[in-house]
């Protein structure tokens, strides 16, 4: 196989694998509340084809993407997945609220990134090519005005369907014109929906999860516009050509005009974005205290210790409305 095959080939399986495993885990929440023990077998089953999702998607994001963040994200959920199922199997029943979590994150985030059998998705369009024309309106107001096209008018060979939306920045660049696109990736959906999958699957009254999805929705969001400027600006008007010769053997390109790209996003922008989303669910924490126990959770799956983060947090902490609703 090709490397361009061997690239490729991972989302051709993903994609449709991915609605098995959200419809898994979402059908191992239905159970739950009737027959604990099938719900444990299916939820159990929904973790393995998790953690092979991500083993498939390995390839794409270490060859294709080059991302750091996503090639060591996929290479640890491989098998954190399949320790999930293990733990939940052996009576960890917490993991079931882990397990909702993941369910209504998938719900929220495929109909904008895969939907089988419909490529001119509405729903992602209108996404995307919002989220360009805003990060457009704020480039200019910081005097930056790229013209801002549909992709496919510059490039020769089929990169997606984002790329036939309006969603392409040109800039004069230096050996060739310089292309930024906005894709679905780049709309702050996948950080979204893994906030407000947290948020809908703990039991908690409907109020406190509304504001919890109030103080975080539209922080991700802006902060994702910021984001999209950041990199645009860097990358168009190339403000961070350092070590060209380190950067490009790093990423494995010839094309040097690539080397601010890979700094603002692939390293700047990517583990900004993690530290931005913990801080998030800080405040996340501090009025829906519930979400504790996904986040509990998830660090034993990484490093096999039990922690009580509302004990550490305080009550008066973690709790904004002084009681119970």
């Amino acid at each position: 196989m090709t490397a361009e095959g061997l690239t490729a080939a991972p989302l051709a399986i993903a994609r449709p694998l991915s609605w098995i495993v959200v419809g898994a885990f979402l059908a191992a929440a239905l159970l739950e509340r009737r027959d604990e023990d099938r719900a444990r077998a299916v939820a159990v089953g929904a973790w393995l084809l998790f953690g092979l999702f991500w083993l498939v998607l390995v390839p794409h994001f270490v060859l294709e993407q080059k991302s750091i963040v996503e090639g060591i994200g996929s290479i640890l959920a491989a098998p954190l997945s399949v320790y999930a199922g293990y733990r939940l199997w052996n009576g960890r029943d917490s993991l079931f609220v882990l397990t909702r979590a993941v369910g209504i994150m998938g719900l929220i985030y495929l109909p904008f990134a895969y939907v089988p059998f419909l490529e001119a998705n509405p729903a992602r369009r209108f996404l995307v090519e919002t989220v360009a024309a805003q990060t457009h309106f704020l480039l200019n107001v910081i005097g930056v005005d790229p013209e801002m096209v549909r992709g496919v008018e510059y490039f020769s060979r089929d990169r997606g369907v984002d790329y036939t939306y309006r969603s392409t920045f040109v800039f004069p660049g230096n050996a060739r014109p310089i292309t930024y696109t906005i894709i679905v990736a780049c709309t702050g959906i996948g950080s979204m929906a893994i906030l407000a999958g947290a948020i809908l699957a703990v039991r908690a009254p409907f109020r406190r999860k509304l504001r919890a999805l109030a103080v975080s929705i539209p922080v991700i969001y802006g902060l994702n516009l910021v984001r999209n400027v950041f990199i645009a600006t860097a990358f168009g008007q190339q403000r961070m050509q350092w070590f060209p010769g380190l950067l490009t053997s790093l990423f494995g390109t010839t094309d040097e005009q690539m080397v601010s790209y890979y700094i603002a996003d692939r390293l700047l922008a990517q583990f900004g974005s993690v530290i931005a989303l913990v801080a998030i669910t800080w405040l996340v924490v501090r009025e829906l205290p519930e979400v504790v126990t996904p986040i509990e959770d998830l660090l034993y799956l990484l490093t096999g210790s039990e922690y009580d983060l509302e004990g550490a947090l305080g009550s008066s902490t973690v709790r904004a409305d002084g009681g119970e609703e």
